[in-house]
């Protein structure tokens, strides 16, 4: 296995060359399982897990390792692997994690580039593509929306799709594929580019597995088709898995994902709905909620129809959800700085207690 192929660079290469990491091999996580990783190192692919010193001393979710991630670990010759650190991340894509408290998880590291996978049928929600385009803003990661099932509608349908997304989001490149004919294939390989890591986001159904197999020209996901009663995708692809195409570039695939909830996400809703945060500078209020006030320009807007009135709803939703999910964050913590000063004291106590 050559890193290289795995988006190895020299900026890693220097990295890995640090005192504390001189010693260990070097590797990229090219699946999770329930924290058991499957690691792709020069000497081939293998199971690891991560150090008992690197556990405990995870302040969260985002403290272990992800797919994506390149990490310093050592490699036994029973064929197993033991992760000691994680490298550091150029990119992080996020969002709160499903059922834990003020949680993030992440669902992919050292990512350039997210396709935001979409079918044009039932699958298709504008509002759930700027969900996603927040998450990719906050990473710093370049999304490339992707229409998939295009068969599936006649041309004017499509047009009228396309045509509401331009509207609504600006400067994204949009293509439509059939997975079918392969229409479309030709322009979104043109846009894939060698060493640079790819990760699908989309639900179930959406066509994210059958994409893979496509641009890889071979079967490397299992497909299925979505039920016909409800137009929802079975769950098919059950956890995250790097991919390399055979024009060198890296995809990662995501189990379907029907929440996705905005996290501490720094300048994404700025970038996604920048026009919409624009003219909040010119409300009359600098607290303005932009909900009720007299001399709100983005309500303003709204009423003009200078702004999309389903996209400035969907904007109020993620603000209240993202500053939800900072203020339980922030009581997590505190609630953790409490307990880890009462076990601090407990410590002490007992320590003063064996010396008398």
């Amino acid at each position: 296995m050559n890193l290289n192929d795995l988006g190895y660079n020299e900026k890693l290469r220097k990295l890995a060359l640090e005192p504390e990491l001189r010693d260990y091999d070097t590797g990229r996580v090219i699946a999770e399982h329930k924290e058991r990783y499957i690691v792709a190192t020069e000497k081939g692919e293998m199971e690891a897990e991560i150090t008992g010193n690197l556990r405990f001393s995870a302040r969260g979710r985002e403290d272990f390792p992800a797919v994506g991630d390149w990490v310093a670990l050592t490699v036994y010759d029973s064929g197993m692997a033991i992760i000691h650190s994680i490298l550091p991340r150029f990119s992080m894509i996020t969002r709160q994690a499903v059922g834990q408290y003020g949680e993030i998880q992440i669902i992919a590291a050292n990512i350039d580039h997210a396709l935001l996978v979409q079918a044009v049928d039932r699958d298709f929600n504008i509002n759930r593509l700027e969900r996603y385009l927040t998450i990719c803003h906050s990473a710093g990661v370049k999304p490339l929306i992707i229409l998939t099932k295009s068969d599936l509608v006649d041309a004017m349908r499509l047009g009228e799709i396309i045509s509401g997304i331009s509207e609504r989001i600006h400067d994204i490149p949009v293509i439509a594929v059939s997975n079918v004919s392969c229409e479309g294939y030709d322009a979104l390989q043109a846009l894939i580019q060698k060493g640079k890591t790819y990760c699908m986001l989309g639900s179930s159904g959406a066509g994210k597995s059958t994409l893979v197999n496509n641009l890889s020209g071979k079967t490397v996901m299992k497909t299925d088709a979505i039920s016909s009663s409800t137009g929802k995708g079975r769950h098919v692809t059950s956890h995250r898995e790097l991919t390399i195409l055979d024009n060198g570039a890296i995809l990662i695939d995501n189990p379907g994902m029907r929440e996705v909830g905005i996290a501490d996400a720094p300048g994404g809703l700025e970038t996604t709905f920048d026009i919409i945060v624009s003219l909040a500078k010119n409300c009359r209020y600098q607290d303005c909620t932009h909900m009720h006030e007299a001399g709100c320009a983005v309500m303003e807007a709204v009423e003009n129809g200078e702004i999309d009135r389903d996209s400035y709803e969907n904007w109020l939703k993620l603000v209240r959800e993202k500053a939800h999910f900072e203020s339980t964050m922030a009581e997590r913590r505190k609630k953790d700085k409490e307990f880890g000063k009462m076990l601090k004291d407990y410590h002490k106590k007992n320590l003063k207690q064996k010396r008398d």
